[in-house]
């Protein structure tokens, strides 16, 4: 199969995006955590990816909202994945899934929760993005309102080039508003990295005895390129947020 076949299997499955990366573009990854060290004979990471419904942003309270579309997108990333790689193998290609949101590992070298390789990193070797101070993935058509899932398989294919900009800048919105001090830091290589477990702590539990929830995704939402060319017709209104009592933030600068 060609890399246009193998994306047009993608979007006929449902995907909103497709990017391809060479396994050769993974060096870097954290050790035990490259697409290789999961399955020694990967040619080519493909990442999948749908859109997230970015209704939310209009609702005063939006944790109940963002919550159900997180955790139904995962479950259809992992259906769609696993159509897919069943599809391949009907052709006799090997393919893996990776899980959109977990099962996770606990690196003991860096004291970190890890996929078993990160949808987000192949996402961008894979020209589908540039991960933000946030540690999101910022796409040109969606913003970060995207969720990923990665296959990987012995087919080698044509990778996708990744994208070369900078749309963070001097910007420190998203480090600004967390409550929890998560966002700001760096890895060893420079890069954007997340204090876990600040943020885990934070963002993920009950309120006022209810249910379990995403209680806080202000990261996501203060960015200024939260929505992308696809979905920027959600006229969202930061302050209907802040004034509901989510966010305690200035004004959103202007849209980029």
């Amino acid at each position: 199969m060609t890399s246009k076949e193998i994306k047009d299997l993608a979007f006929e499955l449902g995907a909103d995006l497709c990017g391809i990366a060479g396994a050769d573009r993974f060096d870097g990854a954290p050790a035990g955590y490259s697409p290789l060290d999961l399955m020694p004979s990967c040619k080519s990471a493909i990442v999948i990816g749908r859109s997230f419904p970015a209704g939310f942003l209009q609702c005063n309270d939006p944790m109940v909202p963002y919550t159900v579309i997180r955790n139904v997108l995962s479950n259809m990333l992992d259906v769609l994945s696993i159509n897919f790689i069943a599809r391949l193998e009907q052709k006799g290609i090997v393919a893996i899934t990776t899980g959109a949101i977990d099962p996770t590992n606990f690196d003991t070298t860096t004291g970190r929760m890890r996929q078993v390789v990160s949808a987000k990193h192949c996402a961008q070797a894979a020209g589908l993005g540039v991960i933000g101070k946030n540690t999101l993935l910022i796409n040109e058509e969606y913003g970060n309102m995207l969720w990923l899932v990665v296959v990987l398989t012995e087919l080698e294919l044509d990778p996708d080039q990744p994208v070369e900009k900078n749309y963070c800048k001097d910007c420190t919105l998203c480090i600004d508003i967390c409550p929890a001090g998560a966002t700001g830091a760096l890895s060893e290589d420079g890069q954007p990295t997340l204090r876990q477990f600040a943020c885990k702590d934070y963002a993920f539990g009950s309120v006022d005895g209810g249910d379990w929830r995403v209680k806080c995704f202000r990261c996501r939402v203060v960015c200024p390129y939260a929505l992308g060319s696809k979905n920027r017709g959600i006229q969202r209104d930061p302050m209907q947020i802040y004034t509901g009592g989510y966010m305690d933030h200035p004004p959103l600068p202007e849209e980029a």
